[in-house]
């Protein structure tokens, strides 16, 4: 684990815990650490949501099928973020959501109920972690809400500007690369991928904005 310090300090489950706690703590937790190959299932929809999960290296994507077959990209989840973590806590019975693999990566897996319940040893960072965790959900709720503002848009055009927004702003600059290739943005977007294409021509003949690949600039 300690291969990993550098990640973990930078997850927001493990604010104001000091080094030397955090391999302690993980081991109290009963951590775990496994590797998954580019598009593996890490978590499938229906199943039993019980553990934290934690990227160290690599990238997930979190997915939902409809009925119909069509790929919903939720988020994208880089190294040092957690996932699953609303599902795990609320204890619900089956997963709504899959989390796949977007390429080569390394995930650290806690039981949900060793954060949530105080061990006997009553290690003095559990509250922090608690408090961690709490934090963590709340932001988790604001890129939700962000989501459906994106999605909630008419058209195409609405919908992208409104994410290419948001992205410039988080960026602090106009000038940003976003997490998607052009199928994975139609999908995060819920719109099709040659009406997308089209409207980001359309957008760069107006000069509104640049693009190339995953690099785009509001002009």
């Amino acid at each position: 684990m300690e291969k990993y310090s550098e990640i973990l300090k930078k997850c927001p489950l493990f604010f104001k815990i000091e080094n030397n706690n955090l391999i302690k703590m993980l081991t109290c937790f009963g951590a775990k650490i496994e590797a998954f190959d580019k598009k593996y299932t890490i978590f499938a929809e229906g199943s039993s949501a019980k553990y934290i999960g934690i990227v160290l290296s690599g990238s997930a994507q979190i997915i939902q099928i409809d009925y119909y077959g069509n790929r919903n990209i939720l988020g994208t989840i880089e190294a040092s973020q957690v996932f699953a973590e609303e599902f795990a806590c609320t204890e619900a019975s089956s997963l709504p959501i899959s989390i796949v693999a977007n390429e080569p990566c390394v995930v650290m897996l806690i039981d949900c109920q060793h954060i949530l319940h105080t061990c006997t040893n009553n290690c003095e960072f559990h509250q922090q972690i608690i408090y961690n965790l709490m934090k963590d959900l709340a932001l988790k709720s604001i890129d939700f809400h962000q989501k459906i503002d994106i999605t909630s848009k008419r058209t195409t055009r609405e919908k992208l500007l409104t994410y290419l927004i948001y992205r410039s702003k988080e960026e602090g600059t106009k000038s940003f690369d976003i997490p998607f290739n052009r199928q994975e943005l139609a999908d995060y977007l819920e719109v099709d991928r040659s009406g997308l294409s089209a409207e980001i021509s359309k957008l760069r003949n107006e000069r509104i904005l640049e693009s190339n690949k995953k690099h785009f600039v509001l002009l």
